[in-house]
């Protein structure tokens, strides 16, 4: 009984896992107690949302809240100040403090390995919170490692979101810190997104619960769509298939290399979209619309297309918040193609500190600025079917081949790859098949459900959605059993996780 109320290191609460659901069985049933008061049931759902993340990363729970509380209090200060000046001091040091956290955990050794590497230093990173917390209230934390926090990339922006509008004055009535607190710490979201503005959560808070029996059919609709995808799909292919390719490319073939690329594309898709759609379904049951964070983006034609249709949430907020904010495209073409760069530079660095991810954001922030130079040319072929195949397969490649870094344990493994990828023989794609034909099978017939009209996807989810009640327990249990058949018996965390 200890163990469901304690954190325990390496077993993070999962959509995944059974007591993830038993708890939201718990906190739904609550909530239905409680619905119709407002504070009450924000203040219960800011509750279990804290209990939530502490189950998921621990004593950085304490972070999460400290966050919390200075977030709501520099956005206090930047209401009562009349003077302009002041105000844009105070978002400037309450951005500062929020962002501060994130750059300590995340880039903490990055910064040192530098400094270490080009004035020949000899420092030796130590979590220093850590050993502050120690010395003054006795704690016993480990100071040899700085561990990130899960989450933490995604509640901070969240946090700066909420001080740049409300310096801009786009949240014009007063919130209350409840309100604030369960929108920062809303657990179907919280620790891999989507990433959800002040403005667009907010406003919902004053409205008063409902659920028609459309957003339950689709909430259920979503969260079986999720489960499969992370666990049938992408946790099957990268366990069976991917992962091992990855860690150690030399070991395979050319051609095993070559198809481990495509595997982690939709790998990484289904992982990541399949949160999302848990993300969302589970935030319906309680009322609340969260945005759309993925819109088939293998169906892209052009890399712009490809990040109007990835992480949405992501892509729209490095727009709101630092490309607009560079000056956009209203200083000229140079400098709006400079700001698609330094945008997407800052991309890649906010996955992580390491070379491959900034690579991967630096190579995706210059096709932007080839799609520019090429738009007229690109909308004259995507004017015909033939065209928008040719565009679609040359933009798969560009985002396929990019993911490689994304993926690889290092760059020099990611050079690795490609290289193999490139003596590929298609000969022994036969005997590959016939060796690997489940997850090969599984991830192509995923590639072409994604690649289907979306007329077609929204017909079948609609269909469930009118479907009557006993068809839909029918499919529920069937898709549990299926999912529990192919479950693997060790914990396979959600890929953002780590960012």
């Amino acid at each position: 009984m200890k163990n469901l109320f304690a954190y325990t290191a390496g077993e993070p609460l999962l959509f995944t896992q059974i007591y993830f659901w038993l708890f939201l069985f718990v906190v739904l049933l609550v909530f239905a107690l409680i619905k119709n008061k407002l504070k009450l049931s924000h203040l219960w759902l800011f509750l279990v949302s804290v209990f939530f993340y502490y189950k998921s990363s621990g004593n950085f729970v304490i972070l999460l809240l400290i966050t919390t509380l200075l977030t709501y209090g520099f956005s206090l200060w930047i209401d009562k100040t009349k003077s302009k000046g002041a105000k844009k001091l105070l978002l400037f040091v309450g951005i500062f403090l929020d962002s501060a956290f994130l750059l300590y955990f995340k880039y903490t050794y990055f910064f040192i390995d530098l400094i270490n590497t080009y004035f020949s230093a000899q420092i030796q990173p130590k979590d220093y919170l850590s050993l502050f917390a120690n010395n003054t209230f006795g704690t016993q934390f480990s100071i040899e490692k700085i561990i990130l926090p899960v989450g933490i990339s995604f509640y901070t922006f969240q946090a700066i979101s909420f001080l740049v509008d409300k310096y801009k004055r786009r949240l014009a009535d007063e919130v209350s810190f409840i309100d604030f607190a369960f929108y920062l710490t809303f657990f179907p979201q919280l620790v891999a997104g989507p990433i959800v503005r002040a403005d667009v959560f907010l406003p919902q808070t004053k409205e008063k619960w409902q659920l028609t029996k459309f957003d339950f059919s689709l909430a259920v609709f979503l969260i079986l769509n999720g489960l499969i995808k992370k666990m049938f799909v992408s946790d099957y292919i990268s366990i069976n298939f991917s992962d091992r390719i990855f860690t150690t490319p030399d070991a395979f073939s050319a051609m095993e290399n070559l198809l481990a690329t495509y595997v982690y594309s939709l790998q990484i898709y289904c992982d990541f979209s399949g949160y999302t759609d848990i993300a969302i379904g589970i935030s319906l049951l309680f009322g609340f619309h969260l945005p759309m964070n993925f819109n088939s983006p293998y169906k892209a034609i052009t890399i712009t297309d490809f990040w109007h249709r990835w992480h949405i949430s992501l892509s729209t907020w490095l727009r709101d918040y630092i490309y607009i904010p560079l000056g956009g495209n209203r200083k000229g073409k140079l400098r709006q193609y400079f700001n698609l760069f330094l945008t997407m530079l800052i991309g890649g660095f906010w996955h992580g500190a390491n070379l491959k991810f900034i690579f991967w954001g630096g190579v995706h922030g210059l096709l932007l600025i080839v799609d520019k130079l090429l738009k007229s040319l690109t909308e004259k072929l995507s004017l015909k079917l033939i065209g928008r195949i040719f565009l679609g397969i040359i933009t798969f490649h560009l985002v396929n081949t990019l993911w490689i870094f994304f993926r690889a344990d290092s760059f020099d493994i990611a050079l690795t790859i490609i290289e193999k990828s490139t003596q590929t023989d298609i000969t022994t794609l036969g005997v590959i098949f016939a060796a690997y034909w489940k997850p090969l099978t599984i991830t192509l017939l995923a590639l072409i459900i994604h690649l289907l009209p979306k007329r077609f996807k929204l017909f079948y989810r609609d269909k469930f959605i009118i479907s009557p009640i006993w068809f839909k327990v029918f499919v529920v249990i069937l898709t549990v059993f299926v999912l529990v058949q192919v479950k693997s018996s060790a914990i396979q965390p959600f890929i953002y996780f780590q960012f």
